[in-house]
Parts: structure tokens; C-alpha cells; sequence
């Protein structure tokens, strides 16, 4: 078989990280001239900028009526943490897992709020747990796209509108790229640093009327943070959905989440966001389909991420090798496309298997995606000539 030549065209924008992800297309700083700085956020034009980003996500969401927004600390990891330790022990819980997120809000559900009435399902990397086994008359958590794994829910066929217990999801990688079946959630959190290609440090809390009713009925056993107060006297704090945040958020991010919405509305809104990302997967699917040094790590494809395309090497020569050898084949792909400003940050997560990981949202152009597949073929066989050498 003859070696691949390097290819004579780079990405325009070699940026392919799964969080912080690319910006968006014809992002400039000059679109942020307009950010409310050295002011405070609670000044009447810094409630109004973040009451307009508030707005703005919940029409670009199509939030249902009765459904609330807020800008929350901490990213997604903080907005979820929220959602855990101000909701849930009310009644069991379902968690589900399949990746290194999943398994987070699993640390923290046994080891930290150390609830004695929860079912923890579990599958390895590659795979999701049964599905059909989720009780529902308990609160059930899970992410909607496991990041680290590359693998999604397929729909949400499988939630019950009649639940009793409230359904929590981070969808942190998969909201504004994947269709989410509103009536089936009762907490959604994200991060403004995905789909949209924000700045990180802020979360996003969506909240069903179920869960705001689960707020003003229950008080957990432990000490809740003040970041995570959502209430006061047992009623919703309902300023903070308002734009009235917690604590003190970055109205310079602020303007780059507006201006990341305002892109999203100009090329749309939900249809064009997720037609972008579907591109830009299909054209890495494709391409591994018919590669045999290298499979996507989801074993259905119906479960494929359309956002963090997590691809496995299963070149023999490779897949022989032991574990920390394979990633170390791995991380040789990524510095030789980085050396080469083909391409950045596409090694897989540590706590998962040895893969590359790629993101394909919606700020990434599917050119890049296409110039991208020669550049592995040629690193591939670069470091597997390296790895001839060495033995």
C-alpha cells in the first residue's frame, strides 16, 4: 500500500478542540465593542444585556411556555451541580453513565450527596446502558451526549411525557446540534463554550415548570452553597431567570454569547445549527467508513455524536499494542498535525480509550472537516512508520 502524500491544502481554521470550540465563523474581537465593561452587572443596561441573552436562548431553544432560563456560575459542570444539590433526594434516583461525565454526576450522587436510594446504570465506552430498564416514577440523570465516548441518546422516544420523577440532563454537547424533546425535560444544562463556540465560565439553566414546582416543595438535608440557592422562603427566586444573576458574570463573555446567538439567528437558528453539524459529521463518518485503519468508537450508528466524533485506531499493527503504547500512538497523531497547524487538540479524553477526538459542531466549516481527513491519513502513516522504526 502506497504511504499518502502530504496533502497541499491545511484547514482554514485547524481548531477542532471539543471545549473551548472554534468560534464562529468570521468571529472577530471587533464585534465585542459594544460589551457593558467597567460597569456594574447590575446596573440597569447589565440586567438588560443579560436579560436580552436569557431572551434570545430561550427563542433560539424554543423553549415551551412556563419554561425558564438563567445564567448560572461555572459552567455547565456548575449549572448541573445546581440542578443535583437543589433537586434531587426527594425520591430515588436513576443514573445513568457511559463516559467520564455520566460518571462525575455519578461521583457526586454516591460519594458527596451520598443518596441511599440510587440505581447507577453503567456501559462501557462505546455503548449505552438499557435504556428500557429506566424507571421513571424516580428523578433520572444522564447526558444526552456523552462527550468522552462520542455517543448520544438516539432520541428521547424512550422518556415517558407522564413521568413522576423529574428528568435532569446535561446537554452540554449536544443542545443547538441535536433535537431535544422539550416536554420529556425538566432540567437541561449547557455551557456557552460548545455548540456556539463561546467563552466558558458561564452555564445555562433550563428548568420545566415540574422542576420549578420540585424547587418550591422540597428542601434537600444538606447545606446547599450560595451559588446554588435558587430559591428563598420556599418560593423560586425568580429575579435570577431575569438576568439578575448569583454572582458576578463577564459581561465581556456575555457580549460574545450575544454575538455567538445573533450568528445562530442569522444562518437559521435551530435548523441551521443542526444542518452544520450534521455536515461537518457526515463528512468525517463518511471518510472513517471507508478508512480501515480507523472505526468510530460508537458500536450504532445510531448512537454516533454528530458533535465530539470519537474514532478508535484499529490498524492491527496498532490495536496489538498495550494501552498506554495505543495512546501514545495517538498523542504522536496529534502533535504531528500540530507541529504542522493541521490541526489542534484532537487527542481523546484521558479517562477514556486511546482515540482521536473531533469536534464537528456547528462553528466548524465542513471544508475543514474535508482538508482534515487527508492530513490523517498522511499522520497516521507517518507515526505508524515511526512505530516500524522503533520495533
Amino acid at each position: 500500500m502506497t504511504a499518502p502524500k502530504k496533502p497541499a491544502q491545511r484547514p482554514v481554521v485547524p481548531l477542532f478542540s471539543s471545549g473551548p470550540c472554534a468560534k464562529r465563523p468570521g468571529w472577530s474581537l471587533d464585534n465585542l465593542q459594544n460589551a457593558f465593561l467597567g460597569r456594574s452587572h447590575r446596573a440597569k443596561e447589565g440586567k438588560a444585556r443579560l436579560k436580552l441573552a436569557i431572551d434570545k436562548t430561550k427563542t433560539l431553544l424554543g423553549l415551551p411556555p412556563g419554561y425558564l432560563c438563567a445564567i448560572v456560575p461555572a459552567s455547565d459542570t456548575g449549572a448541573f451541580e445546581m440542578a443535583m444539590w437543589t433537586m434531587l433526594g426527594e425520591r430515588g434516583v436513576d443514573a445513568l453513565a457511559w463516559e467520564s461525565f455520566g460518571e462525575g454526576w455519578v461521583t457526586d450522587i454516591t460519594k458527596q450527596l451520598k443518596l441511599k436510594d440510587a440505581r447507577i446504570m453503567k456501559a462501557e465506552y462505546g455503548k449505552l446502558p438499557d435504556l428500557s430498564k429506566v424507571d421513571f416514577t424516580r428523578d433520572v440523570i444522564f447526558a444526552w451526549n456523552g462527550t468522552t465516548a462520542g455517543v448520544r441518546v438516539p432520541n428521547g422516544d424512550w422518556i415517558p411525557a407522564n413521568r413522576e420523577g423529574l428528568v435532569m440532563v446535561d446537554a452540554t454537547s449536544a443542545v443547538l446540534a441535536q433535537d431535544i424533546p422539550w416536554d420529556k425535560i425538566d432540567v437541561l444544562t449547557y455551557s456557552w463554550q460548545k455548540v456556539l463556540g463561546g467563552e466558558a465560565a458561564h452555564g445555562m439553566l433550563v428548568l420545566s415548570p415540574r422542576a420549578v414546582a420540585r424547587l418550591e416543595s422540597y428542601t434537600p438535608s444538606w447545606p446547599v452553597p450560595k451559588i446554588f440557592r435558587l430559591t428563598k422562603g420556599g418560593k423560586l427566586i425568580a429575579g435570577v431567570f431575569e438576568g439578575e444573576t448569583l454572582n458576578t458574570p463577564s459581561m465581556l463573555c456575555t457580549e460574545d454569547y450575544l454575538d455567538a446567538l445573533n450568528w445562530a439567528e442569522s444562518i437559521g437558528g435551530l435548523k441551521g445549527l443542526f444542518a452544520r453539524a450534521n455536515a461537518n459529521a457526515k463528512a468525517l463518518n463518511d471518510w472513517a467508513d471507508r478508512t480501515p485503519w480507523l472505526k468510530n468508537l460508537a458500536e450504532d450508528p445510531a448512537t454516533r455524536s454528530n458533535t465530539s466524533v470519537c474514532l478508535k485506531v484499529v490498524d492491527p499493527a496498532v490495536a496489538a499494542l498495550p494501552e498506554d503504547a495505543q495512546r501514545a500512538f495517538v498523542k504522536q497523531i496529534e502533535a504531528i498535525l500540530d507541529k504542522e497547524n493541521a490541526a489542534r487538540d484532537i487527542a481523546g479524553h484521558r479517562d477514556a480509550p486511546p482515540h482521536l477526538r473531533i469536534w464537528c459542531g456547528a462553528t466548524v466549516e465542513t471544508s475543514d472537516i474535508e482538508r482534515l481527513t487527508g492530513w490523517l491519513d498522511w499522520a497516521f502513516a507517518e507515526a505508524k512508520a515511526g512505530l516500524a522504526k522503533a520495533a
